[in-house]
């Protein structure tokens, strides 16, 4: 079925306008006429009325059971991070509420488009401490892009129309709905679904200035050593291609954050690699070499400066990005450039001489010799009995050819996959990149197969992480999830011991974690599941997971004390990077 007729389905099974319905009904009304397909979310007494509603709509919207609030965000994260839609949560008042700040955080972070609406108790019980009451207005007003309190249903249309316009547009974020129970089962008069293209005071699509465009190109023609940092905004701008043709017009080399993964092929040969604290050699040593800095939807985080004072205080900094607040927060800009990068590269690229910058490339291509050298060949092709993280992914990308859709938790593995994992496709990295939230990975990983479901969706988690969110195993269970689940167990918190072990004197508190067995709870939950021990295993296991018609759980026994390295150690610059 094309989208066209999709959606004249979905109008067609609408309620028409000037008919009475109830705020519940409104709700799953404007979830249809926004698109929305998939809904995760854990009922509750002050959500009731929206779930008894949701009862009428199983032919129109997929709910998702989760076992626990913060996977049923995480797991609209991950939808909207492979789908390149909006992501939709919900839970109840109270507990179910407060369980989301942490996916609300995670997502505000990291641009995730997602609207989550919350159960509230009636609108007369607010403010008494009525049973699971609780503000969580206040309470989420860092963590999102933008929320609100609905007591009327006549409200419903207008300002979940405006959630809506708001996650998605501009840079996108989380929004937050709560809504009373009074205004859920009130009925109103109900007038059409009308969608939200204009907040007043709001401008998601900069105007942009043409004069700082030319200033740009014209600091960039004049560069003998320019260098490009890319971020997750290529992704969210859709605008890879319009990226791909500036970069290749002059031969620019192009590292990608961790949250820019796969925004361009791993294998583009402009591409040198990942910055920050554990990424490559040469991108971070040539970041204080550059004369010209280009950053494209990126925001300077601590990871990727390291000790800012001492960061490309040699370059000239051209920073394209759409939020306004990101420029000259961290790095000062010699141009801003404010804008969707899908409008503002082309017009660049237009500006742009055709300049050979080849012997500047090979610069980055030399020093990835050292590093390849000093630390890629052993993680990859080990000469020890003990297996290491990054052989296993280098199996893994031989076995998916990099078409696999990566998640990661947090920490030693997060850090490994990304820095070795294949991309040939966008959208194929998710992550938790500013949040650094243990216990993201397995709950994204449904969500990210829901987005995709025709992929491969492989999550690598930390024998730590699993541990945090393990109860999703359920909602796989229950609703057929095809995800893959791959620990790397290293019977550690690998990277709190990493920093013990490097910067306190070996004193490891509390990084020791004892797991169960994890095949025997997956089994535990229909799951099928192997352990590996032996490295004469791993390839055969890999091909097992890969080609089992359903999820799978493969467990990876690595070394206990293996460090990710190269190292950003925290104080120094970037170019102070650590290979050993």
């Amino acid at each position: 079925m094309s989208t066209l007729e999709k959606t004249e389905t979905l109008e067609a099974t609408t309620i028409a306008a000037n008919t009475q319905i109830s705020g519940s009904q409104a709700v799953l009304e404007a979830l249809i006429h926004e698109g929305v397909d998939t809904v995760f979310g854990y009922p509750g007494g002050a959500i009731m009325p929206i779930y008894d509603a949701l009862y009428d709509y199983n032919d129109k919207l997929k709910h998702i059971l989760v076992r626990h609030e913060q996977g049923g965000i995480h797991a609209a994260q991950g939808y909207a991070r492979t789908s390149g839609r909006v992501g939709v949560a919900f839970a109840t008042s109270g507990p179910g509420a407060t369980n989301l700040v942490t996916g609300l955080a995670d997502a505000m972070i990291d641009s995730n488009p997602v609207v989550c609406i919350t159960g509230q108790v009636f609108a007369s019980l607010l403010g008494t401490d009525a049973f699971q009451e609780t503000d969580v207005i206040n309470i989420t007003t860092p963590v999102t892009k933008w929320n609100y309190q609905v007591t009327d249903a006549t409200e419903i249309p207008s300002v979940l129309a405006k959630a809506f316009y708001i996650a998605k547009t501009g840079r996108p974020g989380p929004v937050l709905i709560d809504i009373t129970k009074n205004a859920q089962l009130q009925l109103f008069d109900y007038e059409g679904y009308n969608k939200c293209n204009h907040v007043r005071s709001y401008r998601p699509a900069p105007i942009v200035r043409k004069e700082y465009v030319e200033e740009a190109a014209r600091i960039i023609n004049e560069a003998k050593k320019p260098f490009v940092l890319f971020g997750q905004g290529i992704i969210l701008g859709k605008a890879e291609e319009e990226f791909k043709r500036f970069i290749e017009k002059s031969g620019f080399p192009a590292a990608a954050t961790v949250m820019g993964l796969s925004a361009l092929p791993t294998d583009h040969p402009l591409h040198v690699g990942m910055l920050g604290m554990h990424g490559n050699y040469a991108p971070n040593v040539m970041t204080n070499e550059c004369d010209v800095l280009i950053a494209i939807g990126m925001r300077f985080d601590d990871r990727v400066t390291g000790r800012l004072d001492k960061y490309a205080k040699q370059a000239k900094i051209v920073h394209l990005d759409i939020d306004p607040a990101e420029i000259d927060k961290n790095v000062k800009a010699a141009v801003p450039v404010w804008g969707d990068c899908k409008e503002t590269l082309p017009m660049l690229t237009a500006l742009l001489d055709k300049i050979d910058h080849t012997a500047w490339l090979q610069q980055f291509r030399e020093l990835e010799k050292e590093e390849i050298k000093e630390v890629i060949n052993e993680e990859l092709n080990p000469t020890t009995d003990i297996m290491t993280m990054g052989e296993v992914i280098r199996e893994l990308n031989e076995l998916t050819g990099g078409d696999a859709v990566i998640v990661t938790d947090v920490g030693q593995h997060q850090m490994v996959a990304c820095r070795y994992a294949k991309y040939n496709q966008s959208k194929s990295s998710v992550t938790s990149g500013g949040l650094g939230t243990m216990g993201f990975g397995l709950p994204a990983a449904i969500g990210a197969w829901y987005g995709t479901p025709d992929r491969d969706v492989i999550a690598i988690i930390g024998d730590g992480g699993i541990q945090m969110t393990i109860q999703e195993l359920g909602t796989i269970m229950q609703f057929g999830a095809k995800v893959k689940i791959l620990i790397l167990n290293n019977e550690f918190l690998g990277m709190v011991r990493q920093w013990q072990q490097l910067f306190h004197d070996k004193r490891y508190s509390f990084v020791n974690i004892t797991s169960p067995d994890f095949v025997a709870v997956a089994k535990g939950y229909y799951i099928d599941g192997n352990k590996v021990t032996e490295r004469k295993d791993l390839k055969s296991a890999l091909k097992t997971m890969l080609e089992h018609d359903g999820s799978y759980l493969l467990e990876v026994m690595v070394g206990k004390e293996n460090n990710v390295f190269p190292m950003v150690a925290q104080g120094t610059s970037v170019s102070e990077i650590r290979l050993k």
